[in-house]
């Protein structure tokens, strides 16, 4: 009996990547074209204006708008990288080249991860308390996108397809 044949384990981990490349994208799109909306999530969230304003906590808010909104232009410039690497990724997955593949899809998948991971669950959630906003909480999607890239990033490590002999007796 054998296992999935290496040739389907590539073409699952190229068009996965490209999912993830094509969510990043549009991520990335949309705050650039509508720059307002999450640019008022992130204020809202680094100023901590609606948690339940523990002044054990205010201590950590953010309210400088500059330093607020070069958050939010930084968090852009990571998407858009991330979107970018995995692109890449995904056309060495097309062309075959399976070990550059590989690693430029895990870079592109690991900054998705650090950005929703770090970046949105443990520093917004955690340290901004977004967890405590009822219109400004982010952590629902953020997982989401998280345990997405997650799975990707494990099917891109599966022995068939780095290339590896997928098949037992």
């Amino acid at each position: 009996m054998s296992t999935t044949p290496r040739g389907a384990l590539s073409l699952t981990a190229t068009l996965l990547t490209a999912s993830v490349a094509l969510y990043m994208a549009l991520v990335a799109f949309g705050n650039i074209t509508d720059f307002g909306t999450n640019q008022e999530f992130v204020r809202h969230v680094l100023a901590m204006d609606t948690t339940f304003e523990d002044d054990d906590l205010m201590w950590r808010a953010i309210t400088n708008e500059g330093v607020q909104d070069a958050a939010y232009v930084a968090i852009i410039v990571w998407e858009t990288a991330a979107a970018l690497v995995l692109a890449y990724g995904t056309w060495l997955w097309a062309r075959r080249d399976l070990p550059r593949a590989r690693r430029f899809s895990t870079y592109g998948l690991l900054m998705t991860m650090l950005l929703f991971g770090a970046g949105f669950i443990a520093v917004g959630g955690e340290w901004f308390a977004m967890w405590q906003s009822e219109d400004w909480n982010g952590l629902d999607a953020a997982t989401r996108v998280f345990v997405l890239s997650g799975v990707v990033l494990l099917v891109n490590h599966l022995p068939g397809a780095r290339g590896d002999r997928a098949e037992a007796a």
